[in-house]
């Protein structure tokens, strides 16, 4: 346990957060395009739709 400090050696530590950063930001990218692409989760959908029929009124 106490030689895990050694990967830092092997692998920038810059690198590897920017890295970790970028891949965190496209996986929540990606959940939300499936999200949306669903019709009980488009959120963005309902609040059209809800917008509409209170205009209709």
């Amino acid at each position: 346990m106490s030689q895990f400090y050694k990967i830092w050696l092997v692998f920038d530590p810059r690198r590897v957060f920017v890295a970790q950063g970028v891949f965190l930001f496209l996986v929540a990218v990606m959940i939300h395009l499936v999200l949306l692409s669903t019709p009980g989760y488009n959120w963005i959908g309902m609040a059209g739709e809800d917008y509409l029929a209170s205009q209709a009124e």
